[in-house]
C-alpha cells in the first residue's frame, strides 16, 4: 500500500503507473489468473447478461483471459470507444473475438465505430473500470481524462454496477478527493473482493 497520503493525484498517479509497468510478465499472468477466478465467480457477473469491460493498456492488470471466458459463457462484451461526436466521452461497442481494432488517438486499441453495435448505459449490467490507484473508500484515480468519472455519475440512475479492476498494490491509503470523483462500491484485486460502500 502507497502510505503517504500527502501526496498529489499526479504524484501517487505517476508512481502507480511505474509501478505497474515494472512488475514481471510471469508476476502479471499469476495476478491476471487469481483475478479472473474471482471475477468469474463473482454473483453479479455470473448474472449479467452485458458487460462493459476493457482493453488492458499501460501495464493495467490483463482482462482477457476474463473476457474470453465471459463470451465463451455467451455474455455480452462492450469495450469503450472515443465518442467521435463528442471527444471527452465514452460510447461502448459490442466485442467478439474476430472483431477489428483499431488504435485510438491516445494509442488504446478499440471496435471500429459501427452504431448497430452500440449499448446504452441502461442496458449495462456491470460495467469493469480501469483505474490507476484506489482507496479503501472505494475512491479510484484514473488516467486524468475524466472519461470514466463523466459515465459513473449516472451507475445508479441506470443501474448498471461498476467494479474496479487492479493490482493489490494499487492501493493507497488516502486518494485526494476532486469534486468531480465518483467512488466504486466493488474493487476487485487478485486476491479480494473489496465492497466499499
Amino acid at each position: 500500500m502507497l502510505k503517504n497520503f500527502l501526496l498529489k493525484r499526479n504524484d501517487i498517479r505517476k508512481y502507480m503507473r511505474n509501478l505497474r509497468n515494472s512488475i514481471s510478465k510471469k508476476q502479471q499472468l499469476e495476478s491476471s489468473t487469481k483475478l479472473t477466478k474471482l471475477l468469474v465467480n463473482y454473483t453479479s457477473l455470473i448474472k449479467a447478461n452485458n458487460i462493459a469491460s476493457f482493453l488492458s493498456v499501460d501495464g493495467e492488470i490483463d482482462t482477457n483471459l476474463a473476457t474470453y471466458i465471459f463470451l465463451q459463457k455467451r455474455k455480452n462484451i462492450f469495450l469503450p470507444i472515443l465518442d467521435p461526436c463528442k471527444p471527452h466521452n465514452l460510447l461502448f461497442i459490442k466485442y467478439e473475438l474476430e472483431t477489428n481494432l483499431i488504435l485510438n488517438k491516445f494509442n488504446i486499441p478499440e471496435p471500429e465505430f459501427n452504431a448497430k453495435n452500440l449499448i446504452n448505459l441502461e442496458n449495462i449490467d456491470v460495467m469493469l473500470v480501469p483505474l490507476v490507484a484506489f482507496d479503501i473508500s472505494g475512491q479510484r484515480l484514473g488516467f486524468g481524462g475524466g472519461f470514466y468519472d463523466r459515465i459513473l455519475k449516472y451507475w445508479e440512475k441506470y443501474s448498471f454496477l461498476p467494479i474496479g479492476l487492479a493490482y493489490d498494490f494499487q492501493l493507497t491509503k488516502e486518494i485526494p478527493k476532486k469534486k468531480w470523483d465518483i467512488p466504486l462500491p466493488i474493487i476487485i484485486t487478485p486476491s479480494k473482493i473489496w465492497k466499499c460502500y
